[in-house]
């Protein structure tokens, strides 16, 4: 019994496929007014109907495999590459992953208006039924399959977002000839300590700089990861050849660093980036003296 159900979807399924095939160019004409296409394809309809035209062969082929409600059947790929790009067009436009689906959701009625139409004349209520509820599960896999691949979008977004933020949040200024330095302010976790060393390293490269600063005077507190991360870098710049300095330790870090038992015998540190840059400047021979006050007079 149950193999005779199975036989008659996937009979029934393979018949929304032939229907889809035989009606590719009228769902594809009328699909390209719908709000999705519409609003991507502002300037060529021809455009948006030959789109629309690759999507219906998507799902056709999708129907004739009988895997109407597989996420995974291979005809979707076209779709995600069809109506993901769209999809992603409408998210950054401001619509909602739920937005998006609605209009998705929206291609099923032109489509079904064609089917019932294709059964007026052969009066088989039943196979109309079959096959318009055939293409209702086909239509709701659709919009699964676009609300996946816009919240996948959407991740993929806030991730770049993401690091361009960690980037913008750990520039590396060059302070003096063969001195570079980061000041650091915010919190710092792992990722940004990650950063931090990416950064500073090509940072070194670029400049040629003997002399790496590292600022964490606008850091509130660390924790021995990240101390672990600060270490790493302090390692990775002398590698390079760059002596690394770290200045304006909190009073809160020292102690956080002495109870982790963390040893910074090796590593130069100083009160403040002024001190900081002082030594640096020193150890290259640079003397900073004040200027004279105009029109002081001597004694």
């Amino acid at each position: 019994m149950q193999v005779a159900q199975h036989d008659t979807a996937l009979e029934t399924a393979k018949e929304l496929g032939a229907f889809l095939e035989r009606r590719r160019e009228q769902i594809a004409q009328r699909w390209a007014d719908a709000a999705l296409f519409r609003t991507v394809f502002t300037v060529s309809r021809d455009e948006a109907v030959e789109a629309c035209k690759a999507v219906v062969d998507a799902l056709a082929d999708v129907a004739r495999s009988g895997r109407l409600e597989d996420v995974d059947a291979p005809g979707f790929d076209t779709v995600r590459d069809q109506l993901g790009r769209m999809a992603a067009a409408r998210a950054r436009a401001g619509f909602t992953p739920v937005q998006i689906a609605g209009e998705v959701a929206g291609l099923r009625e032109p489509a079904a208006a064609l089917l019932l139409a294709d059964f007026q004349d052969t009066a088989d209520e039943a196979r109309a039924n079959a096959c318009a509820q055939a293409l209702a599960v086909l239509t709701a896999t659709l919009r699964l399959v676009i609300m996946e691949t816009t919240v996948s979008a959407g991740e993929e977004l806030i991730a770049r977002q993401r690091q361009q933020l960690l980037e913008v949040a750990t520039p590396v200024i060059k302070l003096w000839d063969g001195i570079v330095a980061v000041p650091l302010i915010g919190t710092l976790d792992s990722a940004r300590s990650q950063v931090v060393m990416e950064s500073l390293l090509e940072a070194i490269v670029d400049q040629r700089a003997a002399y790496a600063i590292l600022d964490i005077t606008g850091v509130p507190t660390v924790d021995s990861l990240v101390a672990q991360h600060l270490m790493k870098t302090v390692a990775a710049a002398r590698l390079m050849g760059a002596e690394c300095i770290v200045s304006g330790i909190r009073p809160a870090i020292a102690q956080t660093i002495v109870h982790l038992g963390i040893d910074l015998g090796s590593i130069i540190t100083r009160a403040g980036l002024a001190d900081a840059l002082a030594y640096a400047l020193a150890q290259q021979g640079i003397v900073v003296s004040p200027r004279p006050v105009t029109g002081a007079v001597p004694r």
